[in-house]
């Protein structure tokens, strides 16, 4: 919308008038001074009349056009009307004007200083042209990357920053994603959070995975004995969950796949490690919904077993699914985003948990069970604190916990990877959907934990926790202490 008095009431009058409902405005001078978000409920003959109207004077943004910024010099002829007559040309070429400086006492009096923002391609060449022909010029800075730009054009520089992300796409794809992120940052703007902030931990999201991923892989790995023909390794990955492999006799129990964008870093990784053949993996246990968990199930031919509101989840695109989450909206939003960033690869074959067995370990309710060798692992329903649907794995005789994300080693958590967390955390306000019983999760899971230890005593062994997150650890009075020697991973 142009940026006058009288905008906002036009565009609200097309909408009243075709008996169109406005459910959500968002316009903020500071953010974009140009540009206003609209949620409108219309039947479908009111939606095309509003739209052809809008159109019409010029309001609806159809598409999102790359920008190039130009800072130049040029020497004007001192007379009256040179500046006329030079803004003549640039706005033939629908150059918008982010920045001009001219004074005539000062150090260069023939000098004006020019900043524009102009579409990409011949037009730029034929204005250079043009000026050129007429003006002395000195260029100063030509970016077609979207980097330069102004804050006048704040959507369109941050929607190329978003095709960076996710390579090229549909205009209308790019517009939704805006919309959804200009939605995240109006909610957290009520909740008394900066809207600024959120455009950028958006960002920062989808840049910290991309930056750490191919050459610039890396993961902190565990390996720890089970019994004579088993082992444990766990793979801490740069951003997000961890990945656990059980190995025995060359048969493998994958639990959680971390992000889609790292899977062919971690296949590399398994490779090293001399677990590289796919094949071999015979069952995939998923944990919860979260894509950092369950992002690269899809590359997998392995059945994946999960709980049935997992799949809930995966299906419609909402952690916030089965909850009854106060931040519910932001949830959402915050799936699409780290859903898109992430790559996510959705299971192919999928097996759901049938439902408690009458059997208990502490306050969980056991409803399934899976084998690997001589081990076999209970699977222990949560009660929907983190998300819905997460669950836990347990054997009390080898002493495994696998605690996905309500039991974490916060301190043994690098500063990239604990920044990395703190992005979601600001985004959806908390983590856990239900904070009362993640709350109760943690407490009957480090119980759990404790009386293990007892069990296992004698044998001088210890019940292994591995955290969602964060290093595999045992029990030290109150606290997590990492456990075993941790090793590094790179191409």
């Amino acid at each position: 919308m142009p940026d006058t008095p009288g905008s906002l009431h036009r565009a609200a009058e097309i909408i009243k008038h075709y008996d169109g409902n406005i459910n959500r405005i968002q316009f903020d001078r500071r953010i974009d001074p140009g540009t206003v978000f609209y949620e409108v409920t219309a039947s479908e003959e009111s939606y095309i009349r509003i739209t052809r109207d809008l159109e019409s004077i010029g309001y609806l943004q159809s598409s999102i056009k790359p920008l190039s910024f130009l800072k130049f010099y040029v020497y004007l002829p001192h007379r009256p009307g040179a500046l006329y007559e030079f803004l003549g040309l640039t706005t033939l070429a629908d150059a918008n004007i982010s920045f001009l400086d001219f004074d005539d006492r000062g150090l260069h009096p023939d000098r004006l200083k020019v900043s524009l923002n102009l579409e990409q391609g011949a037009i730029v060449e034929q204005l250079l042209e043009k000026l050129k022909s007429l003006y002395r010029l000195e260029i100063i800075e030509y970016d077609t990357t979207g980097a330069q730009l102004d804050d006048t054009v704040f959507y369109v520089r941050y929607a190329q920053a978003v095709r960076e992300l996710i390579g090229e796409s549909e205009d209308q794809f790019i517009l939704s994603f805006l919309a959804d992120t200009n939605h995240m940052a109006q909610e957290l703007m009520d909740r008394g959070g900066d809207p600024k902030k959120a455009f950028e931990s958006v960002l920062a999201s989808g840049q910290t995975m991309k930056a750490t991923s191919g050459e610039n892989f890396y993961a902190d790995v565990q390996k720890f004995p089970v019994d004579d023909h088993t082992t444990l390794f766990c793979f801490q990955l740069p951003c997000g969950g961890n990945i656990f492999l059980i190995n025995s006799r060359d048969n493998l129990l994958m639990i959680d796949t971390g992000y889609g964008i790292y899977h062919k870093d971690v296949m590399a990784m398994f490779s090293r490690y001399g677990m590289g053949d796919i094949k071999k993996i015979s069952r995939i246990v998923v944990t919860h919904a979260d894509a950092d968990h369950c992002g690269a199930a899809g590359f997998f031919t392995a059945p994946v077993l999960m709980h049935r509101s997992t799949l809930e989840i995966i299906r419609t695109n909402n952690r916030a699914y089965g909850s009854r989450s106060d931040h519910a909206s932001l949830d959402e939003l915050y799936t699409k985003m780290i859903n898109l960033f992430s790559k996510f690869n959705t299971p192919n074959t999928v097996e759901c948990l049938s439902g408690p067995e009458g059997k208990m370990q502490g306050i969980f309710p056991v409803i399934g069970s899976v084998s690997i060798g001589d081990v076999e692992l209970e699977i222990l329903d949560g009660f929907n604190g983190h998300t819905a649907g997460q669950v836990f794995l347990y054997s009390r005789n080898h002493g495994l916990m696998f605690a996905a994300d309500s039991v974490i080693n916060f301190a043994s958590l690098s500063q990239e990877r604990a920044d990395y967390s703190s992005l979601a955390a600001f985004l959806v306000t908390s983590v856990n959907v239900d904070s009362g019983s993640a709350k109760k999760e943690r407490i009957g899971l480090l119980d759990l934990a404790r009386e293990t230890d007892v069990h296992l005593a004698s044998s001088g062994r210890r019940c292994l926790i591995c955290g969602g997150h964060g290093a595999v650890s045992v029990l030290d009075g109150t606290k997590l202490v990492a456990s075993g020697e941790i090793e590094r991973f790179t191409h």
